[in-house]
């Protein structure tokens, strides 16, 4: 990550005012360590996270996409030195160790999860912080998007482009976002990642049909440098579902 200099010699991140954010996903088997999990997070690790200073935390599970069941879990931060610490200050908390117990010191002839994987992303300047929806119908929906690029320059150019106009054009034509991340430890890197909520699957449709008739849009779109066969290899999208306890 670049970083700058101010005039009073102070080391000054490019990334000021940008959150971080880190995505879990928890890759379960079917049955009761599901319930488990839930009672984790609900009980045990959102409560250790809010007390951390951390927050607002999102745990939503797969609704259409492959490796259900899948809990994708979302937690914020205001800088790297918090991810950095996280972990050991959540670990630390009495009141984590005791009411996650259950899932924590589980035996390795009966694990809680099959595995964990996780990425590290830094919000772009469009989205500087996590925008958390209004609370909706229980019908409602988040995509999870993930746009790969060929190079790192590439990656870059799709970025500018939301920064410089395709983000207004997903307001103006009801595409909310959540968050926008570009990744910076994850896999199908480079890669931008953002997650967009709706108040249900046609109200999806409906607001991507108003985007891609959009006028500015097409304009953007066919502008050279902006053109998918350009800066866009591959396009990956999932839906999510929140749980009960999720923060987002």
């Amino acid at each position: 990550m670049a970083a700058v200099i101010d005039a009073s010699g102070a080391e000054k991140s490019e990334t000021a005012g940008r959150e971080f954010y880190e995505l879990r996903r928890y890759h379960l088997r079917r049955g009761p360590k599901q319930r488990l999990f839930d009672e984790f997070y609900q009980h045990a690790a959102i409560p250790a996270m809010v007390r951390a200073g951390l927050g607002p935390i999102g745990v939503l599970g797969v609704a259409v996409g492959p490796d259900s069941p899948t809990m994708y879990v979302l937690i914020p931060h205001p800088s790297m030195e918090s991810f950095a610490t996280a972990n050991d200050r959540v670990r630390a908390d009495p009141e984590y160790r005791k009411a996650g117990a259950a899932f924590i010191n589980v035996t390795a002839t009966d694990p809680a999860y099959v595995r964990v994987e996780s990425s590290l992303m830094v919000a772009i300047e469009g989205v500087p912080k996590l925008e958390v929806p209004a609370a909706e119908s229980q019908s409602r929906v988040f995509e999870l998007r993930t746009y790969e690029s060929h190079s790192k320059l590439a990656n870059k150019k799709k970025i500018e482009m939301f920064n410089t106009g395709e983000l207004a054009i997903f307001r103006r034509t009801g595409l909310r976002p959540v968050f926008f991340g570009e990744t910076l430890i994850g896999s199908r890197m480079p890669n931008l990642t953002y997650m967009l909520t709706f108040e249900d699957m046609a109200a999806r449709e409906r607001n991507w049909r108003t985007f891609a008739a959009d006028p500015e849009w097409k304009k953007l779109s066919t502008t050279p440098g902006f053109t998918d066969p350009e800066i866009v290899s591959n396009i990956s999208n999932l839906f999510l579902r929140p749980t009960a306890y999720s923060q987002i």
